[in-house]
This record gives C-alpha cells, sequence and structure tokens, in this order.
C-alpha cells in the first residue's frame, strides 16, 4: 500500500523497538520520515538503509530542541503532514518504592515530552491539517501497582490527547489527534524493564499470561495502527483511543 505518498511524518524515539518499526512501515507506505532521538549513534545506524528518511537528534524534554528539529524541517522546504510522539521509557516500582526523582524522570519524558511534541506538531501543521499520535498504553488505561510512575505518565497522555484533540477542532485547525495503547509488546524496552527486577523470567512470563491472546505483540502490529490513523482513511477518528493489547484491558 501506499497510503502515504508525498507525507512527510516525524518520529520520535525512533532509534529502535516500536518507533523504528513505526518508521519503517511508514517509509514503506511511501512517506518522507524524520527519524528522532536521544541517541544519536543508534539513530543514525538504524535509519541508515531507509528511503526517503533523515535522522535528527532531539531530547524531548528539551523545548529548544523541539524548536531546532522543526526548524531544520522548514529550512528542508518540507511541510510536516504528521508527527509520532513514541519516545518513552518503563520505570518499576510501587509508589513506595520509587524516589521522586524516578517519578519526575518518567513523566518528564513520557508526558511533558508528548506535550511539547503536541506543541510543536500543531504550530507546524495548523492551518494545513494532519495527524498526530500519541504513544500511551493499556497502562495509560488499567492500573499496576508497581507501575506508578508510568500509570500516571500513560494516563497523563490519554486525556492530554483528548485536550489537543478538542482544542484543535475548536481552532478548526483541521489537525486529528489520537492515542495508541499497546499492551507488552517485544522490544528493547521489555528487556529493560526486565533488567529492573530479581526474576525477570517470572516477570516476562507474568506478562505473557496477563494477554488472553496467549503471546506478547510485534513492534509491526502497532505500526500498522499508527501508519493507518496517519494516513487519509482516518479523516473521521480524533480523540481516540486506539488499543492494540491482545486482550490486556478486557
Amino acid at each position: 500500500m501506499q497510503r502515504l505518498t508525498g507525507k512527510v511524518a516525524m518520529v520520535t524515539g525512533a532509534a529502535a523497538g516500536l518507533g523504528l518499526a513505526i518508521v519503517r512501515r511508514l517509509v514503506d507506505e511511501g512517506a518522507t520520515v524524520i527519524a528522532t532521538d536521544i541517541d544519536v549513534a543508534k539513530g543514525q545506524a538504524a535509519v541508515a538503509d531507509l528511503a526517503r528518511t533523515r535522522f535528527l537528534p532531539l531530547d524531548v524534554r528539551d523545548e529548544t530542541q523541539w524548536q531546532a528539529v522543526t526548524a531544520t524541517i522548514v529550512a528542508d522546504g518540507l511541510t510536516l503532514d504528521a508527527l509520532v510522539n513514541n519516545a518513552g521509557i518503563t520505570t518499576m516500582g510501587s509508589i513506595e518504592a520509587l524516589s521522586y526523582a524516578q517519578f519526575r524522570h518518567e513523566l518528564d519524558i513520557d508526558l511533558c515530552g508528548v506535550f511539547l511534541g503536541c506543541r510543536a506538531g500543531i504550530t507546524a501543521m495548523k492551518g494545513r491539517g494532519g495527524s498526530i499520535v500519541n504513544m500511551s498504553s493499556a497502562s495509560g488505561l488499567k492500573a499496576d501497582a508497581d507501575l506508578a510512575a508510568y500509570n500516571a505518565a500513560k494516563a497523563g497522555v490519554t486525556l492530554l490527547t483528548k485536550s489537543v484533540a478538542l482544542h484543535c477542532a475548536r481552532e478548526k485547525y483541521g489537525i486529528r489527534c489520537n492515542s495508541v495503547h499497546p499492551g507488552a509488546i517485544h522490544t528493547e524496552m521489555i528487556d529493560k524493564v526486565m533488567a529492573q527486577v530479581a526474576d525477570p523470567e517470572a516477570l516476562y512470563r507474568s506478562f505473557v499470561d496477563r494477554h488472553p491472546i496467549g503471546e506478547l505483540g510485534r513492534p509491526e502490529d502497532v505500526a500498522a495502527i499508527v501508519a493507518y490513523l496517519v494516513s487519509d482513511e482516518a479523516r473521521f477518528a480524533t480523540g481516540a483511543e486506539f488499543v492494540i493489547d491482545g486482550g490486556l484491558t478486557l
């Protein structure tokens, strides 16, 4: 399919995992993609063999870096049609186990980074229209005692998305904003989460057992939903929660 021919999309957290899978899917469907990540060497290597793809460094917590990236896109003669706010981390810990610094760090990346991205995306797209896709999580809909910071951040993304969608609709910007809610997807992030606990194998089994479908998702599963939301086929979808979680939240 070539649903995205002629469109320019920006993806954060694109060096690996979901972000890289999303970049590849958007390119496969014809888009020109600006791939960004805080890990410059890894990001550059990840997209080196992809057509119509350029890597730019970005720490999503830094407002000045957002401004620099969007300015570079304009300087290159490109107009942004879609933004995928994918960059994120997962910190394990209950309300008593987490330090305040850990909690703030999680929110700075997973929630404040999305806030800055939405503002930058609106500035770039208002008046022409476009699509913002925010990566939330099944954990933004269902709580876990040991994911206090992650739950808070992803729940914030869920409602922030709806607020952005309503604002853009009220202002007649032509910008849609939706959230995507994956269950556990087997990426490098899962490996990082397992490294935080004493029995990683038991944690992995628990991840699988929580999904009625009987397995973890693949990055490609999520990338397919994002490609739809970026495309014109999703013209009537805004402020919605797109859940792809193997039945986890049922």
